[in-house]
């Protein structure tokens, strides 16, 4: 996989596109290689996937340390608006947020560092999204900040939302491990 570029804000997002190769029988898509992923993630933990409805948000989610996790994020099935928020207080991008739009049509992953929250919205009938997590996943560390903390658009109408994730705290309330 090649790294195509950072975020805008955040020069430990990266965006790496795979392969996607179409014939007259699909598609065979390669998400994640190579030594780019070794050198970004070095061991991989768990993989995941959620099924979501369109207009689902999901986050914005991380686990805290000594759990921390980063990840992986890859679109196998729709299109999604990807958001990440850097919660590392002692950050000059403490508190801004950027996002990528994932399709799965293009070959496109973001790397996740640990300190970031997660989250995504569907934007298509459906969506499949994929994690590659470099820790398991750990009830006691699991945590986030809620999605209204932030002025972002999500650009779902009438979003369904869990109500784990109405209930986070807000960001203003926020205490960060980091």
């Amino acid at each position: 996989m090649d790294l195509i570029r950072t975020s805008e804000i955040f020069s430990e997002i990266k965006i790496f596109k795979g392969k996607l190769i179409s014939d007259s029988r699909g598609q065979f898509s390669k998400p994640f290689y190579g030594e780019p992923m070794v050198n970004q993630f070095g061991n991989l933990s768990e993989v995941i996937y959620s099924k979501s409805k369109q207009n689902v948000i999901r986050g914005l989610h991380f686990q805290e340390p000594p759990e921390g996790v980063s990840k992986f994020v890859h679109c196998l099935d729709g299109e999604i608006k990807d958001v990440f928020v850097d919660l590392r207080s002692t950050s000059q991008t403490y508190g801004q947020f950027d996002s990528i739009k994932l399709k799965s049509e293009i070959p496109i992953s973001v790397f996740i560092p640990e300190g970031f929250g997660h989250g995504f919205s569907v934007i298509s009938k459906s969506a499949t999204v994929l994690y590659l997590q470099s820790k398991p996943f750990s009830a006691h560390h699991d945590a986030g900040v809620n999605i209204n903390s932030f002025d972002i658009d999500w650009e779902v109408e009438n979003p369904i939302i869990s109500d784990k994730d109405y209930g986070l705290v807000n960001f203003t309330d926020f205490d960060s491990p980091w």
